[in-house]
């Protein structure tokens, strides 16, 4: 299926390695939005779904993303040109170190889902591979970019991998970057945490505790938290 609906808006998705999934749709949904951001940088936009989700959710007058492969680019490009927030949102086609080369605004709020298979896998597929890992946009350099980007009241938030989360906040406290708000992300109550959702700030708060998201009860059965979350996107929620 190329074409996703979502409630107020859709995203072609035929010419990108990585299609719509669950993260980033948790993203887009749990992001915090409290300092009101003006301005809005997405790392690494795939089709621009976490990108368009924070036009709808926020009043941010710019939104850019960033993407470092074409066909991905030209497809967000796409998706952002017929979204009602078209006049607000904007791609960069360019890899993050050339973006922060010159970086000509700062942040109030970042966000990135970022590439992060870390095993030595590799399929057949390299565009596929470009987008899936970590190689392609290593933590440091995410973290070293969200430190040069982000605004003094600003806020960075990541979807990554649960087993990686000690290590990226640690990485992000030698950044001077603290957790505001920590969600542990499970599929079902039986399995494992898989993900964890992490936003940071520049200044240390009291010790955050995190919480707990579970998606589902059994097969598309959804938790009344994962309904509340998306349900302003989710055509069937």
């Amino acid at each position: 299926m190329s074409k996703f609906q979502f409630k107020q808006f859709s995203i072609e998705q035929d010419r990108c390695a990585m299609k719509i999934g669950t993260d980033g749709v948790l993203l887009g949904a749990w992001t915090p939005l409290e300092n009101n951001p003006n301005s809005i940088l997405d790392i690494g936009t795939g089709t621009g779904i976490i990108a368009l989700m924070l036009a709808q959710r926020s009043a941010a007058t710019q939104i850019d993303a960033l993407e470092i492969d074409e066909d991905a680019y030209e497809q967000a490009v796409d998706n952002f040109e017929n979204a009602p927030w078209n006049d607000k949102l904007f791609c960069f086609h360019a890899g993050l170190d050339e973006f922060i080369e010159e970086p000509e605004d700062e942040y109030d709020l970042i966000v990135s889902n970022p590439p992060f298979y870390v095993e030595d896998y590799y399929s057949t597929n390299k565009q596929r591979d470009l987008a899936r890992f970590q190689d392609a946009m290593p933590f440091e350099d995410l973290i070293e970019a969200a430190d040069l980007l982000l605004s003094e009241n600003g806020i960075f938030a990541v979807i990554i991998p649960f087993k990686e989360e000690a290590k990226f906040i640690d990485l992000c406290a030698e950044a001077e970057l603290f957790p505001i708000k920590i969600t542990r992300v499970k599929g079902t109550h039986q399995t494992p945490i898989i993900r964890s959702l992490l936003a940071f700030k520049r200044f240390e708060m009291s010790t955050q505790s995190a919480n707990e998201l579970v998606i589902e009860i059994s097969r598309h059965e959804y938790t009344d938290e994962y309904i509340e979350l998306t349900k302003d996107f989710y055509l069937k929620m």
